[in-house]
């Protein structure tokens, strides 16, 4: 069964490289998708945006057991309670979402879940339940980069 968050209006956008993509909605998988030196980590949260052309960009933070994230404890009542039907969760503030670091990798790749779309640009930020993430990948000769900004730039929410 697939969870999400979706946001009513304008929810806040990120400027990546000129371009604005807005705030869509997120999602977690347990356990993560995204390794670090094959090592999955116990939940990842997707943050999903996409820009007037409908290209895709997600913000992948992978979480470990341990201290609280405030933002993911004021969803664990929801979260507990998930049914197939749509709830309103009232007003839940995605600036409240914890990066917890400036340090991020970057990739394009594909959506996780079908149809798989290819073309979306992901930034994984290292953060340091029933399983749905999928195997992991392979490369398929994709480049990966290291960002170590100064300054993230954007408006996450």
């Amino acid at each position: 069964m697939f969870h999400q968050v979706q946001w009513k209006g304008d929810a806040g956008n990120i400027n990546i490289n000129g371009t604005i993509y807005s705030l869509q909605h997120c999602h977690w998988l347990t356990p993560s998708e995204h390794t670090f030196n094959g090592t999955r980590y116990d939940l990842e949260l997707h943050i999903v945006h996409a820009n007037l052309l409908g290209q895709i960009t997600v913000v992948g933070i992978l979480y470990q057991y341990g201290k609280p994230d405030s933002f993911l404890s004021k969803l664990l009542p929801f979260i507990k309670s998930v049914t197939k039907q749509e709830k309103d969760l009232g007003i839940i503030n995605p600036r409240k979402i914890v990066f917890g670091s400036r340090k991020y990798y970057r990739y394009n790749g594909s959506l996780s879940v079908p149809p798989c779309t290819e073309g979306v640009l992901w930034t994984v930020i290292k953060k340091g339940f029933e399983m749905n993430a999928r195997p992991i990948q392979p490369f398929y000769g994709r480049s990966l980069y290291l960002y170590n900004p100064c300054e993230i730039i954007g408006n996450f929410a």
